[in-house]
């Protein structure tokens, strides 16, 4: 049935506690997978998260302040990442043409195809689950994923602040 979109799969009623358990083993495994996704590439986790963004970025090349604020690390600790991802190919540095101050992270030509070499499988199942799901459905979940993410960049955010000292009875 080429070109004619699908139902949707029928789904079953679920508690906010079953999705949420659903979810905890998924990012468990996620996190695994990017483990060893990272490895394969020869790289560490916070690596390929950061190559991750520069990909996405695609030609708007982020500056290094704004790849560490994508992926929520410290503007010293991306000095590191970019040497490391630069030694093994996936980035070079440039001068911003707007402000010779800034460096541009650029991507390699060769390096999304090496990522893509490597993540293909994996994003093709997902798109062939995300066309069990009609195109109403797919939007609660874009929804929710969001929302989602906004929710756990507060609590990083919590995670990370100072302990506030207890006041004392």
């Amino acid at each position: 049935m080429e070109g004619k979109p699908r139902e949707g799969t029928p789904h079953r009623g679920a508690t906010a506690q079953e999705a949420l358990d659903a979810m905890d083993r998924m990012v468990a495994l996620a996190l695994v997978s990017q483990h060893d996704i990272a490895q394969r590439l020869g790289l560490n986790v916070t690596d390929l998260t950061c190559l991750g963004h520069v990909i996405g970025a695609g030609e708007r090349h982020l500056s290094a302040g704004d790849l560490a604020q994508h992926a929520n690390v410290t503007t010293g600790a991306i000095t590191g990442v970019i040497n490391r991802l630069e030694r093994a190919g996936y980035v070079s540095r440039q001068p911003d043409p707007a402000d010779r101050r800034r460096v541009r992270v650029v991507l390699d030509e060769n390096a999304a195809a090496r990522v893509y070499a490597v993540y293909g499988p994996h994003y093709r199942r997902l798109a062939a689950l995300a066309a069990d799901y009609t195109p109403q459905d797919r939007a609660v979940l874009a929804d929710w994923f969001t929302r989602a993410r906004q929710a756990m960049e507060e609590s990083l955010q919590e995670i990370r602040e100072p302990a506030q000292a207890d006041p004392q009875p």
